[in-house]
């Protein structure tokens, strides 16, 4: 079967892999890349004003590259944050932040929601101030959450989000190969990457059987919400987490109920 993984090129190489050891062709399109936003007035003041929160909320490897790149650009030294805490949005990232010997709180679903359950926000009464390391757009629906309760939020907006150029003159290539009704799997990690895949979509149309595989359940009800409105249906299936082992059995599943 065919697997389009859309993970950036710096993550997709072990499910790529992986994949392929479990028999799926696989073609990448990475959906999205991530471009540093440039360091700022507006940055430098977030900085100076780190020391005063309580947790760090990190969303992505890219937002521990850049925020600590910026860290240490505005003069603040990390020895400065040591009663902070930081909470990374899935594994991958909080390795990126054990690089800097940071220790940090991961929910069971790389999710926003998987964040909200953690127990360091739940029982937030001694939280007044958090910070957020994120995209352009990225993670409204949890800063909301905790505005709506009360918490102040320091807004470092480090790096946006767009459709890699290699990827539009790819997705016409794929779509070629692929036949009439073809069962053809596609990861779907975040609701960026599904707005620049609908782009490309209706740019290219294409009479595949689409199964979609998507992170957490926000994401999922974006979907099924747009199936309800597509002329010709596709499948869904839920992922807790991107690991290939989480991909791969949730794949077999499918596959055995159809």
């Amino acid at each position: 079967m065919l697997f389009i993984n859309t993970r950036p090129d710096d993550r997709a190489l072990v499910l790529t892999q992986a994949l392929e050891a479990a028999g799926y062709q696989v073609e990448a399109l990475p959906l999205l890349e991530l471009v540093a936003m440039p360091f700022s007035e507006s940055l430098q003041q977030l900085y100076t004003e780190l020391r005063q929160v309580q947790a760090v909320v990190v969303v992505s490897p890219t937002a521990v590259d850049v925020g600590m790149r910026y860290l240490q650009q505005a003069g603040v030294q990390l020895d400065q944050l040591k009663s902070i805490q930081w909470i990374a949005v899935g594994q991958t990232t909080a390795q990126a932040l054990a690089k800097f010997q940071i220790e940090s709180h991961v929910p069971e679903v790389e999710t926003s929601e998987g964040m909200l359950q953690l127990p360091i926000l739940k029982q937030q009464k001694k939280l007044t101030k958090i910070a957020f390391w994120r995209g352009l757009g990225g993670r409204q629906f949890m800063m909301q959450q905790l505005q709506q309760q009360g918490v102040e939020i320091l807004n470092f907006v480090l790096y946006q989000r767009q459709c890699p150029e290699q990827s539009l003159i790819a997705f016409p290539e794929i779509v070629k190969k692929i036949s009439f009704n073809q069962p053809v799997a596609v990861l779907m990690s975040s609701e960026a990457s599904w707005n620049y895949w609908q782009q490309l979509s209706n740019q290219y149309p294409c009479s595949a059987q689409w199964v979609y595989l998507v992170l957490g359940s926000r994401l999922a009800q974006l979907l099924h919400s747009t199936q309800s409105q597509a002329v010709k249906g596709f499948n869904i299936i839920q992922l807790e987490n991107l690991s290939a082992s989480e991909i791969i059995q949730r794949m077999s599943d499918w596959q055995g109920h159809v």
